[in-house]
């Protein structure tokens, strides 16, 4: 390993820390327990599997022909293609489902018709990450890819329900994009919905209380009863079917997922994240239990650190799909007139300016209005772009300076071996009876010149194989004295 440790690509942006620092430092010597260990060693070796077929794919890539690319790529649109079908199926029955309980509210059965939209979305959610997993293995991916294309297309599928989910509740309640009668004088369906908000409020409850009730449910009358099943009987069909997979990419996302809901409805609903900090709670002990005793770990090797940027991403991106309807319905959207706290305003942001210009004091009312206007918008957008400027170019600069300490490594690493090579032929053999006595002038004559001890070599040649080393003369009339052999011997270049 250390004599191939020059032939990395250390220079390259493909550049991966080798499997000998992997070797040598991924074990934790703090462990005691022997599951603990256990759990190490699985977690190392999905880590040299990950590895290896990252490397593996890696030859086959640059061993390919432009016809064996282009299918490739082929094959790539052709699988992302069908799973964007999928989505936008997916995604067109949330909205109908929402539309069509919404406009049956006098029928017989709305009582059961209410909770169809969060029964769909909970199905879709459930079916589609199943159906791009299966869709994704059919392709040969490496491991990586296949788990961030899976992972991108879960999140596209949550994100793009709960939009449509949102869209929807805002073309039914609030007629955006639709021409009704009884919208040109309040501007929401005053008919059907006398106080929007809080049927805005009632449909996200009713998500959220869905989502945990379809958690417990698919815990205990599903994983618990397949569990039992598999224990009890033996056979094909139940080796087949085994335990369920604890897939640590999902039930992250349906967290993610649930403090999406939460911010929605923060304006209709102030008592969801009460609601929602709950079930969070009771999910960990559920999911816990699930993981313990219903759950086998998934045979797919994933890697949960490097995937903390990535959920902390689409916590950005559910914060923003939930922001944006909000800062529509707060600054545009006519409150109802019959119930809440904004009746007598056009829209519920009208109160800020008021309660401005009543209770703050006139400097405190300039200095707002003087953050407000171009006067300094201007100045704070050159300060930003200088700042981001400044930011860019000690990224550069980083990236210089990452690059020189590589090739400062790939140097000290061959004159490693150039004082090994040089140190192989100085030193005897063991057993050739040559004596350690004073150094004789030809011997020293024949000491290599490029030999620069302590310090690099630049532009010395690389290790090479040992030649055989000069006799030794005897000019001290030591012949026939006994030598002690030896204590230390440094490896030859073939040894090593």
């Amino acid at each position: 390993m250390v004599k191939g440790l020059p032939q990395k690509m250390f220079l390259g942006q493909d550049y991966r820390s080798p499997l000998s620092a992997k070797v040598f430092s991924s074990w934790d010597f703090c462990i005691q327990g022997q599951e603990a260990a256990t759990i190490k060693k699985h977690e190392i070796s999905n880590e040299f599997k990950v590895e290896l077929e990252e490397g593996r794919h890696l030859l086959m890539v640059q061993h390919q022909t432009r016809a064996q690319r282009a299918c490739h790529l082929l094959t790539y649109l052709r699988v992302n293609t069908l799973i964007g079908l999928l989505v936008v199926g997916a995604i067109s029955a949330i909205f109908w489902a929402t539309k069509y309980s919404q406009d049956n509210k006098e029928e017989s059965l709305f009582l059961l018709l209410q909770y169809l939209p969060p029964g769909v979305i909970a199905l879709v959610n459930f079916l589609g990450p199943l159906l791009f997993v299966f869709l994704v293995q059919l392709e040969n991916y490496p491991p990586n890819t296949e788990v961030n294309l899976t992972l991108i297309w879960c999140v596209v599928l949550k994100l793009a329900s709960l939009g449509m989910f949102s869209f929807s509740l805002g073309q039914t309640v609030l007629c955006i994009g639709r021409n009704k009668t009884s919208c040109e004088s309040y501007g929401y369906n005053a008919c059907d919905y006398q106080c929007w908000e809080d049927s805005v409020g009632e449909e996200l409850y009713k998500l959220s209380i869905f989502n945990f009730l379809l958690t417990v449910a698919f815990t205990f009358l599903v994983s618990l009863p397949r569990r039992l099943l598999v224990e009890r009987f033996s056979g094909r069909f139940w080796a087949w079917l085994d335990r369920e997979e604890f897939l640590l990419p999902k039930n992250v996302l349906d967290i993610v997922e649930g403090q999406t809901v939460t911010w929605m409805g923060l304006f209709y609903c102030p008592l969801l994240p009460l609601l929602n900090s709950i079930f969070v709670f009771l999910t960990f002990y559920i999911k816990k239990y699930t993981l313990l005793r219903n759950c086998r770990p998934s045979p797919r090797p994933f890697r949960a650190s490097s995937s903390i940027f990535f959920f902390q991403l689409v916590l950005i991106l559910g914060l923003l799909l939930a922001a944006v309807p909000l800062g529509y319905v707060v600054s545009s959207i006519r409150s109802s007139w019959d119930c809440g706290l904004f009746t007598n305003y056009s829209a519920p942001w009208q109160v800020v300016p008021e309660l401005v210009t009543l209770r703050l004091p006139p400097p405190s009312q300039r200095i707002l209005h003087y953050l407000g206007s171009h006067a300094f918008s201007f100045p704070l957008l050159i300060l930003l772009s200088l700042v981001l400027t400044v930011c860019v170019s000690q990224s550069q600069a980083s990236a210089r300076a990452i690059r020189g300490l590589r090739k400062q490594l790939v140097w000290q690493v061959q004159e490693k071996w150039h004082l090994v090579d040089d140190l192989s032929r100085l030193l005897p053999e063991p057993g050739s009876g040559d004596s350690l006595g004073p150094e004789s002038p030809h011997s020293r004559g024949s000491r290599p010149r490029y030999f620069c001890p302590g310090f690099p070599c630049p532009g010395s040649p690389g290790p090479r194989a040992p030649r055989p080393e000069p006799s030794l003369e005897d000019p001290a009339g030591l012949r026939g004295v006994p030598v002690p052999a030896p204590r230390c011997r440094f490896p030859s270049g073939v040894e090593l």
